[in-house]
């Protein structure tokens, strides 16, 4: 157990690495929609990090942590980050929500940086990073006030926030990219309809996976 800012954090020690398929764009490109979808399929299990911290108690110390940065659209620190996801990991597989030993993670939301992508390096094993690209920055802002009024999300009500998140994503997130390379990335374009879009994606995953089946061992 260590102590962050005043309140505690569990760490989980994890056996090996969990295969893990990354979902990965700018604000409202739509990771978090296509990334529940797959991960209502047996084998997969679905986790995204901004799901987390927006149940947290928001008067909680890490739960007003994360309401101040929100409201100003920049990011978590790091290791609260990585904490609070190693902790909320080993509660699913404790109660049941992820079988460790088959089931595939489905993330998005995490990493944001280079450095969230250094430090998970020791829990998950990246299948493929699908980047949901295509949408126009007005498209993108027109979504997340969109979200804002079916979801009472306060960082997608005001422009101001939104036009910070998506500048901080170039900045800080978008280099997550270059991090794990061309090998690993499948660009998605998002131009088509949501079943569209999510059959692209599946098609994908059914190829990692025929892959990862026939892929020969070594003794």
């Amino acid at each position: 157990m260590e102590c962050y800012a005043g309140f505690f954090v569990f760490s989980t020690y994890f056996m090996h690495k969990y295969p893990t398929y990354l979902f990965f764009g700018s604000p409202g490109s739509g990771k978090g929609t296509h990334g529940r979808i797959l991960g209502t399929i047996p084998g997969f299990r679905h986790l995204a990090c901004g799901d987390v911290f927006r149940s947290l108690d928001p008067q909680s110390p890490i739960g007003k942590i994360f309401t101040d940065n929100i409201t100003k659209g920049v990011l978590m620190p790091d290791n609260i980050v990585i904490d609070l996801w190693t902790s909320t990991i080993n509660s699913m597989i404790q109660n049941g929500k992820f079988k460790a030993e088959t089931d595939h993670l489905v993330l998005d939301g995490i990493p944001r940086t280079v450095n969230q992508a250094k430090l998970l390096e020791q829990f998950i094993e990246v299948i493929a990073v699908f980047h949901l690209a295509g949408a126009s920055e007005e498209e993108l802002i027109q979504r997340m006030r969109k979200r804002a009024l079916k979801e009472g999300r306060p960082d997608d009500a005001s422009e101001e926030i939104i036009r910070r998140r998506l500048e901080v994503y170039k900045k800080e997130t978008y280099p997550v990219l270059d991090y794990y390379g061309t090998s690993k990335i499948t660009t998605i374009e998002t131009t088509g309809t949501p079943s569209e879009v999510f059959a692209l994606i599946l098609k994908h995953v059914n190829e990692f996976e025929k892959r990862r089946v026939t892929k020969p061992s070594y003794a």
